[in-house]
């Protein structure tokens, strides 16, 4: 079988950032990583799942709703990936979305979005100030990224 894409990066010398996974006809994969493999540094349940419900809602809010495919955590629990539809969002408007969308995240007010029975599958592990200390985490990361930067 082939190898997926993931699976033919060096984790090794990856480290937290954010890059171009893959491209899939006009669906773009980001990868959002925030810790660096292979090092048992890894978010929490809660931190996942807090950071993907804020960040989930804000992009669907966002100006770029109609491009965002897609936001959820890695399996490894290092990071997340961003599928987008990049004929309605170039790469450029992309990170830029990103960066404004973590620190959006960063400084959130409000209730967790989802944060019912109803709503979620296991919304009692989310945590508002878990969400938002994860997005200011990445914010700082990402601050100064640029689409040159989105190599591996």
């Amino acid at each position: 079988m082939e190898r997926i894409a993931s699976f033919q990066v060096d984790h090794n010398k990856l480290v937290p950032g954010m890059y171009l996974s893959r491209r899939d006809g006009q669906v773009t994969t980001l990868d959002l990583r925030f810790k660096k493999p292979n090092t048992g540094d890894l978010l929490t349940n809660a931190e996942m799942h807090s950071v993907e419900h804020i960040i989930a809602t804000l992009l669907r809010n966002s100006r770029a709703r109609e491009a965002v495919i897609y936001f959820g955590p890695m399996g490894c629990q290092t990071g997340f990936y961003l599928l987008y539809d990049s004929s309605l969002l170039s790469s450029a408007d992309a990170v830029e979305l990103v960066k404004e969308t973590f620190a959006q995240g960063a400084d959130y007010d409000g209730e967790m979005p989802g944060k019912s029975a109803v709503e979620c599958g296991n919304y009692i592990n989310l945590d508002v100030s878990l969400a938002k200390a994860q997005c200011a985490y990445y914010r700082d990361i990402i601050r100064d990224w640029t689409v040159e930067k989105l190599a591996y």
